[in-house]
């Protein structure tokens, strides 16, 4: 299988936040493999934009040296031809210096995208003055990491700014999750496959599950951690986007704002949750890593490293099916899954002596991308009638062999669906404030409580209640592990 790449038409693209660790890890090196996969015009520009008082050969010798580190394969004669198309201007972002300079390195007549990985207090003055000097004109994108806002307050008023510069049309608030090759496959095997539809609601659903577990703390963001939270800093949006792609309805067309509107009706559908539904927790030091209070310096911290809750979405497809959500820190293993437990056989012939087997799709989001459907066999061999779960396994390391390393990052995938136009994996403003609208209230509630979240042991799958929310219900959550 030889993947077709298709080039993007010629373009301006203005990193703010050039010199920063997000530009070094992901936004640089995502675009240097789009450059070598020929996806990019020779005559493209990028132009790293920050307060460091760099040069065009300064910004080209720091780039070589991010690439270096997190592309190590990369070949010269490559690296020579991509840093040829870089640049650098030193801008302050609430002030006027550079801003005309800026303004002179844009050309006409080409899509200008302006990449702000920079933090969230930024995007306003950012946006404010690329209008201010005619940069933001009919063919310009801008693009905005995460968080976007603390709340629905601070959401809607950047919303506000960034439409004062830009049309909702021109916004892309980028969700890196939603790049991944295995997140766009859901979407195929949801909507591509008559096998699988007709079984996706209640009727045939058992539960789903929702994971994001990390190995790490919060090592150097501690001081940022510590005013957002695991509820703010992972369930707002990356959890909320998997559920949403698992819980819509089918769009009438593959079109961004179809997409988005099934997306937004989940939101709009989902139950407030109950305190005994939602599990906080801290993990603990050992006597080789730190506390959560130790690593965000905050000796009184009540900030949340994991959170889990079970929730429900009112709707026909849905109603009386429990989702459970799951994130956080320190954990065992470093893995992101969704799971699609399908209910029992309205009646087994087997006998109960064979136990309980179900059917599980398991959607695996990283570290190895991929999916399996678990299947009741007959055990080979004599002896009788004896039942055996099996994994039907689509791996894509497995199945694709060499060719899986080709799969694109996902920041390669959405920086390119920005310059093409394609807001299909980019949330809309409307979709935010109605996440933040869902979230306020949680959060003002354990508030109100003077909630302690519950220490867990680093390396664990996180505090007992969380396993307990579970048990309650005759279910368990499936093992964390790579």
């Amino acid at each position: 299988m030889v993947s077709r790449v298709i080039p993007v038409d010629s373009f301006d693209l203005v990193i703010f936040g050039g010199t920063g660790d997000l530009a070094r890890r992901k936004i640089l090196p995502a675009l240097f493999r789009r450059f070598v996969a020929g996806q990019m015009p020779e005559d493209a520009r990028i132009v790293g934009a920050a307060r460091s008082d760099l040069d065009d050969e300064g910004y080209r010798a720091f780039v070589r040296e991010a690439l270096a580190e997190f592309v190590p394969k990369a070949e010269a004669p490559d690296v020579d031809a991509f840093v040829g198309a870089l640049g650098y201007v030193p801008v302050d972002a609430r002030g006027t210096n550079g801003w005309e300079e800026l303004a002179k390195r844009m050309r006409d007549g080409v899509i200008r995208a302006f990449y702000l990985s920079v933090g969230p207090g930024l995007f306003g003055d950012l946006a404010e003055r690329l209008h201010q000097y005619g940069m933001a004109d009919a063919d310009s994108r801008i693009v905005v990491e995460k968080p976007f806002g603390r709340d629905l307050e601070s959401a809607k008023a950047l919303n506000e700014v960034l439409v004062g510069a830009f049309d909702e049309s021109q916004i892309y608030r980028i969700d890196h999750y939603l790049g991944k090759e295995t997140v766009q496959n859901l979407m195929a095997v949801r909507f591509g496959n008559v096998l699988f539809e007709p079984l996706w609601n209640s009727q045939y659903v058992d539960h789903i599950q929702i994971t994001v577990a990390e190995t790490v703390g919060v090592g150097g963001r501690g001081g940022y951690y510590d005013k957002s939270g695991a509820m703010r800093d992972m369930v707002q949006n990356h959890l909320m986007q998997l559920l949403c792609l698992i819980a819509m309805e089918p769009p009438s067309k593959f079109d961004p704002d179809a997409v988005r509107d099934e997306k937004l009706k989940v939101i709009r559908a989902l139950d407030p949750v109950a305190h005994h539904h939602i599990v906080r927790g801290q993990y603990s030091e050992t006597k080789d890593t730190a506390s959560y209070r130790e690593d965000a310096e905050n000796p009184r911290s009540f900030t949340e490293s994991f959170i889990a809750m079970k929730l429900g979405i009112s709707n026909w497809r849905w109603a009386g099916t429990p989702f459970y959500l799951r994130t956080g820190k320190r954990l065992r293993a470093r893995s992101s899954e969704i799971v699609v437990v399908f209910k029992d056989a309205p009646h087994s012939i087997f006998g109960a002596d064979q136990g309980t087997h179900r059917n599980v799709l398991t959607i695996q989001l990283q570290p190895n991308e991929g999916m399996t459907l678990d299947v009741t066999i007959k055990e080979p061999g004599p002896g009788g009638m004896r039942l055996l779960d099996v994994p039907l396994d689509m791996t894509f390391a497995e199945a694709l062999g060499p060719e899986a390393e080709e799969v694109p990052d996902a920041y390669e995938r959405l920086i390119m669906d920005v310059i093409r136009g394609n807001q299909t994996l980019f949330m809309r403003g409307d979709e935010v404030e109605a996440a933040w609208a869902w979230t306020d209230p949680l959060i003002a509630a354990w508030q109100a409580r003077n909630d302690v979240p519950q220490p867990y042991d680093t390396g664990s799958s996180g505090p007992e209640d969380a396993l307990m929310l579970m048990h309650r219900d005759g279910r368990r959550w499936r093992d964390i592990r790579e």
